[in-house]
């Protein structure tokens, strides 16, 4: 009865003490970022203690920066890790910042499918940007694909233009790679409906998208950017059910 009772109390002891350590690192998050939230005047998303150097990362409108428990340096950039040199700050962006697929608006987008289109893929793209541009060149080599684009002028004031035309082509397809990939201009009407495009512009907005071309994969995961396109096929594939 003894032994039985010495073996109760080791694990109340145990219990009590291992989770004093989680607690305090939880109660020192949320100082700091009472802290930081005074110091930057900006809202932190979220906060979490990296296994690096001490530091903790802020999530904060869509970025990611560094700072430790006495806030004597801000760090805005990349986190890599040197035993495999993994990029820290991008693995966690793409978790931060992932979604629902299936909460993107996909009746406000141009669909491509080409082959058994089992492959997805979403993009939010400007028809000025010329990396959406070398990227519309790189997706055409792609077969077995169901490809969003979601027509969001950011760049240049004929860029709302230009999206509307497209979007009021019979072809918007058609219109999109016309421009896109061929270099034909859109010379189609702008007075069909296009709220898609204003509701696109909104719903970008809403997910602080900032950049075009941004991409979403199948599990809801964001990549802004250029992407090179033997990685997209990779993601893609790896995430085929």
């Amino acid at each position: 009865m003894l032994r039985f009772v010495s073996l109760i109390a080791c694990i109340i002891f145990f219990v009590f003490f291992a989770g004093a350590p989680v607690a305090a690192q939880s109660t020192a998050a949320s100082k700091l970022k009472q802290s930081v939230e005074k110091q930057l005047g900006a809202q932190v998303d979220s906060i979490s203690k990296t296994s690096y150097l001490g530091l903790y990362e802020l999530y904060i409108d869509g970025h990611i920066y560094y700072t430790d428990e006495q806030m004597s340096v801000f760090i805005d950039g990349s986190l890599i890790d040197a035993r495999n040199m993994r990029n820290i700050t991008q693995a966690r962006l793409e978790k931060l910042s992932a979604i629902k697929f299936s909460d993107l608006p996909l009746d406000q987008a141009i669909k491509q499918v080409r082959g058994n289109g089992k492959r997805l893929l979403a993009t939010f793209e400007d028809p000025n940007c010329g990396y959406c541009k070398l990227l519309a060149s790189e997706l055409r080599k792609l077969d077995n694909i169901t490809l969003y684009i979601f027509l969001y002028p950011l760049l240049r004031e004929d860029s709302d233009k230009k999206s509307r035309q497209i979007w009021c082509a019979s072809d918007k397809a058609k219109a999109w790679n016309d421009w896109m990939v061929n270099g034909k201009e859109p010379n189609n009407r702008t007075n069909c409906d296009t709220s898609a495009i204003d509701r696109n512009i909104a719903f970008a907005r809403k997910l602080n998208v900032n950049a075009t071309p941004t991409l979403f994969f199948a599990d809801g995961s964001r990549v802004p950017g250029a992407v090179p396109i033997d990685r997209i096929e990779k993601k893609m594939d790896a995430l085929l059910p």
